[in-house]
């Protein structure tokens, strides 16, 4: 196997050098993480979660990218998700997961997304829209078997099943249910989710009726938990290439999709006990090199991070000291090399070093997910690989 040759980190933007902060979206290792997925839940469809800006990767091109790939849902979170999706040129089926407002339905049915049902009230709201514009509206029917965000609890199911089967302007086209604790070291409560939302599919057998769609596995339940694959799975940060926990199985090989990198802007030598940065939290014990980075908490590189993160700076791990700030850091190279323009990793591999999701989010006090998908999008993502042609299409609201 060749490896490729890197593409270089400053691109080419419409207005001249786009931002030396930068996010590197890696398509390829995106497909075959799709790919791998797909081959361990079959026969089960396969919905990859875009929310929050894709986990950080970029909506609108990893959807593209998805939707290349044949991916037979997309999940999103909120509505406006489904929208700049849909203004994109997106048609694969898209489920907006989280609740709705009545007033929200009309622009749903506008737009061909597929809505959450989470009470009696919200069926009879999105029947009654539904009929006022002479549509039929497709809805999942959320279950709650234990989470207790949105749904119906599972031992008030039946009535709101029966009044999805009297709806005349919709189409249940699933049901679901969302595990609190798959990722956790003890499945016992994951398992007691997936005996509730069992019962609550009875009510079909009962009645002789083919059930809907149905779906309950997250990224977790993926990895460990096939009697809960069901017809369908919702891979998240799995997609992405980065475990849920340290607690789950690797029983998919997926690789990390996001490398996120700077470039040193100043260099300076720091005398021995001089503080650095807001609160002179951190001062050097001697005579120090110390190189500044454009990048902060404003960027998503949390500030609960300072004195405690690492950056790659030519192969070598540096600590970061002082406060971070709003949209620069420094770091402290000892009397190491470095010069202005010089690569910075802050997540990804140099050399024979890598700091991982899962370094940040423990100098953080934090999860993976909420690394992912803070990045900001003023830092600028850029896709690589041979599937990265896919990523590229007209700006929202310019369909073809």
């Amino acid at each position: 196997m060749h490896a490729q040759a890197s593409p270089p980190l400053i691109a080419q933007g419409p207005e001249g050098l786009m931002r030396p902060t930068q996010v590197l979206v890696d398509t390829d290792a995106l497909a075959a993480n799709f790919a791998a997925i797909r081959r361990h839940v079959a026969p089960a469809k396969v919905m990859p979660i875009l929310k929050a800006n894709a986990y950080g990767h970029g909506l609108v091109p990893v959807a593209r990218l998805m939707a290349a790939l044949d991916a037979d849902y997309l999940g999103v979170a909120v509505l406006e998700e489904g929208i700049l999706l849909r203004q994109a040129g997106i048609r694969t089926p898209i489920l907006v997961l989280g609740g709705i407002w009545g007033s929200q339905i009309p622009l749903f049915l506008k737009y061909d997304l597929t809505l959450t049902a989470s009470s009696i009230e919200k069926l009879q709201q999105i029947d009654q829209a539904a009929a006022a514009l002479g549509r039929t509206a497709r809805v999942h029917l959320k279950i709650d078997t234990g989470m207790e965000r949105i749904g119906v609890h599972d031992y008030h199911a039946e009535g709101f099943l029966e009044t999805a089967l009297r709806c005349r302007h919709i189409q249940v086209e699933g049901i679901f249910s969302h595990f609190a604790n798959a990722d956790a070291a003890d499945l016992a409560s994951a398992r007691l989710q997936l005996e509730r939302f069992h019962e609550v599919l009875r009510f079909y057998d009962q009645r002789g009726l083919p059930p809907p769609l149905r779906h309950m596995a997250n990224s977790a339940a993926v990895l460990r938990l096939p009697e809960a694959h069901f017809d369908l799975v919702r891979p998240g940060i799995l997609l992405y290439g980065v475990y849920p926990s340290p607690d789950v199985p690797r029983t998919v090989a997926v690789r990390p999709a996001l490398t996120w990198k700077t470039r040193v802007v100043y260099f300076k030598v720091t005398p021995p006990e001089r503080p650095v940065s807001y609160g002179w939290t951190w001062a050097p014990r001697q005579q120090t090199r110390i190189v500044t980075l454009p990048v902060g908490y404003g960027d998503g590189y949390f500030r609960a991070m300072s004195n405690r993160a690492q950056v790659l700076i030519r192969g070598r791990r540096y600590p970061q000291v002082g406060r971070i700030c709003m949209d620069q850091m420094m770091v402290d190279i000892g009397w190491g090399t470095a010069y202005n323009g010089d690569e910075v990793v802050l997540i990804g591999q140099q050399g024979n070093e890598r700091i991982t999701v899962e370094d940040l989010a423990a100098w953080a006090g934090t999860i993976p997910y909420e690394i992912l998908t803070n990045i900001n999008t003023r830092v600028p993502r850029l896709y690589t690989g041979q599937h990265a042609a896919l990523v590229a299409g007209p700006p929202p609201g310019e369909t073809s």
